[in-house]
């Protein structure tokens, strides 16, 4: 469809084509019909975002995200909307190993959040030494601490549990999720289960102890938390962009301008074209909508300017298995930044994931690389990179073989920090986008960093579009 001025006019224009930008268009199509004109504009190549899917060793692997929240209601519902219930796996070996104190360590039973629910089976793992453990049981009587109103995780954990807890259990277990420091992170929008507990009661120890008591019990076998789907995420996006159609998503697009037009709507100017439209949402990254919205609405620009990002990288190695040392039973380990390794942790593909567990004679590893104050890894070529992670698996597994290949994957300004003072900031942002009615922000910058939260704020866009500029007439 053609309007004035030539240029193509759409119902909604959705810049970014990520899996906040297509679902957000996916759900759109559900409530408006075939008949709604939809157009999703992505500057890279291919769509999908940092859901990418590759090939090592002749086996796939995800070389950003390879998981997801198995009880996300939105997201689920997309995957069995889409066909794909029958490809979901639950991870095939479970448990998570910390590098500490010169080696690996089980994570204990009873942890949340990387907080003790047991200090006995803390003491038993090695974690922590003793006076640690000890440190962390006087949570039980010290009186309850005085809180901001928007507290770091630090601020809510280390005062509990002391320094030990924080460093080698919530520090890492956290970086593995958001690559932040957590005494910058909120703990309020980044993990607000903990700063409601914390509010609840003077011991947070107690707390989480109620907290499981008081869980209904399960029923059946337990699911897994995390789930993934056989032969990878992108079959998620390639789904997504086949179900809008292929006139929907425009890949190498990228949009350059936003003007607001004379009839309300917007104009949105890429490097094929312009499209006019009614509404447009940016699913991008929070510094991208920043230049977009610097015109339409300069407050907002300057609050999306301050949303901070980290750079991550993710190193997949494939060695013959008959060369590698048995790996102990889990799923992977992650690495304190006390620790001083450039390595954040690594994930034992070939025994997590049904869908590389038939690599027969190879064993894949996939080590994450980046946090945030950690930038020397910057500074490295490839091979370099991989020589550091490599040196790393062999003190960490014993791994001294030469990969039969290798596959670096890096992602700047990939991890939006949610630091404190984020969820005023959000506030701040949606005064200030009031002022370009039908101009929405979505995606990891902003109400969850994981592929479900993305998911959820995708669908709560699309509600939140059709509720103000409604059905096209």
């Amino acid at each position: 469809m053609t309007g004035s001025g030539g240029h193509e006019r759409a119902h909604t224009v959705v810049v970014g084509g990520g899996i906040s930008g297509l679902t957000t268009a996916y759900f759109l199509r559900q409530r408006l019909g075939p008949d709604a004109v939809l157009r999703v504009v992505e500057a890279s190549d291919a769509p999908g975002g940092k859901i990418r899917t590759a090939s090592i060793a002749g086996h796939p692997v995800d070389t950003g995200p390879d998981a997801f929240l198995s009880r996300a209601p939105e997201l689920r519902r997309v995957v069995d909307a889409l066909g794909l219930a029958d490809l979901v796996v639950e991870p095939q070996s479970t448990g998570t190993f910390i590098w500490s104190r010169g080696r690996l360590r089980r994570l204990p039973p009873g942890t949340a959040f990387g907080l003790p629910e047991r200090l006995w089976p803390l003491l038993r793992s090695g974690l922590l030494g003793p006076a640690a453990v000890a440190r962390a049981g006087l949570d039980l009587v010290l009186p309850r601490t005085a809180l901001p109103d928007d507290p770091s995780v630090a601020d809510v954990v280390r005062p509990r549990f002391g320094a030990g807890v924080y460093d080698r259990l919530v520090v890492p277990l956290l970086g593995g999720v958001h690559a932040g420091d957590p005494a910058l992170l909120s703990a309020t929008s980044t993990v607000p289960e903990i700063a409601a507990m914390a509010r609840s009661g003077r011991s947070l120890y107690r707390t989480l102890r109620r907290r499981r008591r008081s869980a209904p019990p399960a029923t059946g076998r337990p699911s897994a938390p995390l789930v993934s789907l056989r032969g990878g995420l992108a079959a998620l996006t390639d789904r997504l962009v086949e179900e809008l159609g292929p006139d929907t998503v425009l890949t190498g697009t990228p949009a350059r301008a936003i003007e607001r037009d004379e009839n309300g709507g917007y104009t949105v100017r890429t490097d094929r074209g312009a499209f006019a439209a009614r509404q447009v949402v940016l699913a991008t990254p929070a510094y991208v909508a920043a230049e977009l919205v610097a015109d339409l609405a300069p407050d907002a620009a300057a609050l999306l300017r301050e949303i901070g990002y980290v750079d991550v990288a993710n190193v997949t190695l494939a060695f013959r298995r008959d060369q590698v040392p048995a790996l102990p039973a889990g799923t992977g380990f992650l690495v304190p930044p006390v620790e001083d390794e450039l390595v954040v942790g690594c994930s034992w593909l070939s025994q997590k994931w049904p869908q590389p567990a038939d690599a027969g004679d190879y064993v894949l590893l996939k080590v994450m690389v980046g946090r945030s104050g950690d930038t020397r890894w910057l500074a490295m070529d490839d091979a370099e990179l991989v020589r550091h992670v490599r040196e790393a698996l062999r003190r960490m597994l014993g791994v001294t073989a030469d990969p039969v290949e290798s596959l670096v994957q890096r992602w700047p300004r990939a991890m939006p920090q949610y630091v404190v003072g984020h969820a005023a900031r959000l506030a701040a942002l949606d005064t200030a986008l009031a002022a370009a009615p039908g101009l929405l922000v979505t995606g990891a910058a902003y109400r969850g960093v994981g592929l479900a939260g993305c998911v959820a704020q995708a669908d709560a866009t699309a509600t939140s579009l059709l509720a103000t500029q409604g059905a096209p007439t």
